[in-house]
């Protein structure tokens, strides 16, 4: 294949990528815990016998925004919110995980869920229970979780030795590639959630700017076929 043409085909590819990633960033905007994903492009050099080298560039890497979204006050009880670096532990079908959406609920067994049914994990890597008798609850900075004053457990905050040590598993649940460590610099806020840290303006920018790349390329793309056509059939004459 031409070089030309591939380059171009792995630039659309790559677009193709970064715009669905912009469009989910627009769609969960407004989705307590999420955070902004972008797309890296990575360029591949190698040197082609003696002659110059040849370069590719490919979006193959997906990046994560870990910056702190705006905290909004709801006054639920079990609406937690993060302030600082950290996440919360759940319990997934596939192992531990961790979030920054921290909308809580008990399920049937009284046990601390997110919305999607996962169990929370206290700071010691176990299911919280919660009281089933209407006692008033309360959770410190910390993440001590107490009903009518009395202490029952403490809710684990946690981050990656290494921003890389994370992997997006979902729109808001990331892998652990490496043992976590308790969070320092963080504390919970009772009666608030983290907003989404997508800034909408910004992110239909780029989604403008994408198009407009991309349909550059494209342009680009069907010039070079038209040009090596019509080199083939002058010389087919």
């Amino acid at each position: 294949m031409d070089n030309a043409i591939y380059t171009s085909l792995t630039r659309l590819s790559g677009l193709a990528r970064e715009m669905q990633s912009v469009a989910n960033n627009v769609a969960n905007a407004g989705t307590h815990g999420f955070r902004k994903e972008g797309v890296i492009f990575s360029e591949y050099v190698r040197r082609v016998d003696d002659g110059p080298s040849l370069s590719m560039a490919a979006g193959r890497v997906r990046e994560t925004s870990h910056l702190q979204g705006g905290l909004e006050r709801t006054g639920g009880t079990l609406d937690l919110a993060i302030e600082g670096d950290g996440y919360f532990m759940v319990e997934t079908p596939d192992g531990q995980a961790l979030t920054r959406a921290g909308a809580f609920t008990p399920n049937a067994a009284g046990e601390l869920v997110t919305h999607e049914g996962m169990r929370v994990l206290d700071a010691g890597g176990a299911p919280i229970l919660l009281p089933l008798d209407g006692a008033a609850l309360s959770v410190g900075e910390d993440g001590t979780l107490s009903a009518d004053g009395v202490p029952l457990a403490q809710i684990g905050l946690w981050a990656p030795e290494r921003p890389e040590d994370v992997e997006r598993r979902s729109g808001l649940v990331f892998a652990l590639n490496a043992e976590p460590v308790p969070a320092e610099n963080a504390k919970i806020l009772q009666g608030h959630l983290e907003m989404s840290n997508v800034n909408p303006v910004a992110e239909i920018s780029r989604m403008v700017e994408v198009q407009r790349a991309y349909e550059l390329s494209q342009s680009f793309l069907e010039k070079e076929d038209g040009r090596i056509r019509g080199v083939l059939e002058t010389l087919g004459r």
